[in-house]
């Protein structure tokens, strides 16, 4: 429906534009095409009329679907975010990221499918987004923007390996690892020796990932552990 509407208001104005400069250009004789012009400046003021009236649907349409998505149900919600899935609409956009931190895991989950398929250049405001004052929102940005093979956030993902959440750390070093930044090798080892030990495997998988070998401190530190995650890791 957005859609038609969009291309319905697009065509409008483009008449409207048209009937314009034939008004203003043509070389009318005023008594001989007196009808004309008349039918012309009709036709043009119903074409002004239906232009703004769609305008006024469409902005009903962007009202309706910010509020549906701060506090419709579920799966109204989830509607709402597969048919946003391919806006560059800069607060669209901004809107599908709030939703990773909704508090439903099936909102969360398709906000982050519809900013993973978006085939936009929204890379801008996913990186906005690392700086949010929610954790959910700045590991799952991370991991949307390393799923989207963006290397422009390595530099904030490089940061974010020293955020005082060990969520939003751990969602930051996979996605430097799924990103192969080698760049950030110096973050990701020293990560091996955080307190979080969620951390120290998603560290620990990107340093595998990177290419690079635990040094025997590396290796000492992972065997404290009796995790069979960490055996596979160091089984690599």
């Amino acid at each position: 429906r957005l859609q038609y509407l969009l291309r319905l208001q697009y065509l409008l104005r483009l008449q409207y534009l048209l009937h314009l400069r034939r008004l203003t250009y043509g070389n009318y004789d005023l008594v001989q095409f007196k009808p004309r012009i008349v039918d012309l400046v009709k036709q043009s003021l119903i074409e002004i009329f239906t232009y703004f009236a769609i305008t006024f649907l469409l902005m009903n349409e962007d009202v309706r679907t910010h509020q549906i998505l701060d506090s419709g149900s579920m799966e109204d919600k989830i509607i709402v975010l597969e048919s946003l899935s391919q806006s560059s609409d800069q607060e669209t956009v901004n809107k599908i990221i709030s939703k990773l931190d909704d508090s439903e895991i099936e909102v969360r989950g398709e906000a982050f499918s519809s900013l993973f398929l978006n085939k936009n250049h929204i890379s801008e405001f996913l990186i906005d987004a690392l700086s949010s004052e929610s954790n959910n929102i700045k590991g799952f940005s991370a991991l949307v923007l390393a799923n989207r093979g963006d290397s422009n956030a390595i530099s904030v993902l490089e940061l974010l390996t020293k955020d005082s959440s060990g969520m939003v750390r751990s969602c930051a070093l996979g996605a430097l690892g799924h990103l192969r930044a080698k760049k950030a090798s110096k973050e990701i080892h020293n990560c091996i020796f955080d307190t979080n030990i969620e951390v120290k495997k998603s560290a620990a998988y990107a340093t595998i990932l990177i290419g690079e070998k635990f040094s025997e401190e590396e290796k000492k530190e992972l065997k404290k552990y009796d995790d069979s995650d960490f055996e596979k890791i160091l089984g690599y």
